[in-house]
């Protein structure tokens, strides 16, 4: 396997941190710390090449908050010139990383998402008789930071950018607390060993991509499944046969041991293609696509609060125009042409002039 090296510079190349400081500002210049980065965008960004080339740049603190739709998350927002930073590493290795990434997995990848996997995957099962649906228990406070950073270190040869991918994932948060054993521990060594990256990063999106290429490399190489298909910790197979299926649970599970990972038994199952699946937030048959009864009332709920605060006058019609638009987009994958004229019929936005 290639290892890259001699990355760093162009990490750091003021040019490099300039556009990654625009990216990580898309959307939220809005916010105090955003704009007043961006004020004096060039001394700020030359600030922060010394320190990364000296060494000296250490994360800060992260802002925590809970958001409970459509499940309780803790979300962890870096300062924004960390975010800066996180984007640059990823500006380095994405690059190398996307050359070897399956096809099928469609998280936080270019010209993927949750409705260009919804599309694949209802092309597959016209032709498929029995899918199997997996998920990854707590992915992101499983990680394991000792087999993230030697995932990286395969590829990556650099020891600058090995260091600041350390640093990044020593840095992370306390996360939620996952009681992970495995066949051959010592529980008192297994409980010592750091895991978890906080949800809300940049390069958390990325490792965790990285984190699960070898399971995805496993299930379609080793395993020999074209049909296959990862979105995060959410995967699918489809198959000929719910034995061949179950198999397939069997195999992944062991393999996922591998990684220091386990899987939700009750999130994990094996049926008829026919009998539909909920996935990314879509219930699937090879029939239709529709949107699940608790996620039809979160919008309703939504477009209720949307339309009060609009017409209190407490949040911008532009803001309220983005939202709606959002969900309109998101709905619009399914048969609910019917459902979003029912809804805008009972829920009025009106917004005062001006």
């Amino acid at each position: 396997m290639k290892r890259h090296d001699d990355l760093f510079e162009g990490l750091v190349a003021f040019d490099n941190l300039l556009a990654c400081a625009r990216r990580a500002a898309l959307g939220k210049r809005h916010r105090p710390e955003v704009s007043d980065f961006l004020v004096r965008l060039e001394a700020n960004v030359l600030a922060l090449q010394r320190e990364l080339q000296d060494g000296a740049w250490r994360p800060g603190r992260f802002r925590e908050f809970l958001v409970r739709e459509p499940k309780p998350r803790l979300i962890s927002a870096a300062p924004f010139r960390d975010r800066v930073v996180h984007h640059a590493l990823v500006s380095v290795l994405e690059p190398i990383y996307e050359k070897s990434f399956i096809f099928h997995s469609y998280a936080c990848r270019k010209d993927k998402g949750t409705h260009a996997a919804l599309r694949q995957y209802r092309k597959w099962i016209r032709s498929s008789k029995y899918f199997l649906k997996m998920d990854v228990r707590k992915f992101f406070p499983s990680v394991d930071h000792e087999i993230l950073m030697k995932t990286l270190a395969r590829k990556i040869s650099d020891r600058r950018v090995l260091d600041l991918a350390r640093r990044i994932v020593d840095g992370s948060n306390r996360q939620e607390t996952v009681d992970l054993v495995f066949a051959g521990d010592d529980p008192a060594v297994a409980a010592a060993r750091r895991r978890g990256l906080p949800i809300g990063n940049q390069t958390s999106q990325f490792f965790a991509n990285m984190y699960l290429d070898p399971l995805d490399q496993f299930v379609t190489r080793t395993l020999g499944f074209g049909r296959y298909l990862r979105y995060v910790d959410d995967l699918v197979v489809l198959g000929g046969s719910a034995e061949e299926m179950h198999d397939a649970r069997r195999r992944i599970e062991e393999f996922g041991a591998t990684l220091r990972l386990r899987f939700h038994e009750r999130k994990g199952f094996v049926a008829p293609v026919s009998e539909g699946l909920r996935l990314l937030g879509y219930r699937v048959t090879p029939d239709s696509v529709r949107l699940p009864r608790e996620s039809v009332l979160r919008a309703r709920r939504r477009l209720r609060r949307l339309s009060s605060a609009c017409t209190a006058g407490s949040l911008p019609l532009e803001r309220v125009t983005a939202s709606v638009q959002s969900w309109i987009g998101h709905a619009s994958h399914a048969d609910t042409w019917r459902l979003r004229e029912r809804l805008f019929s009972e829920v009025r936005i009106t917004c005062p002039a001006g």
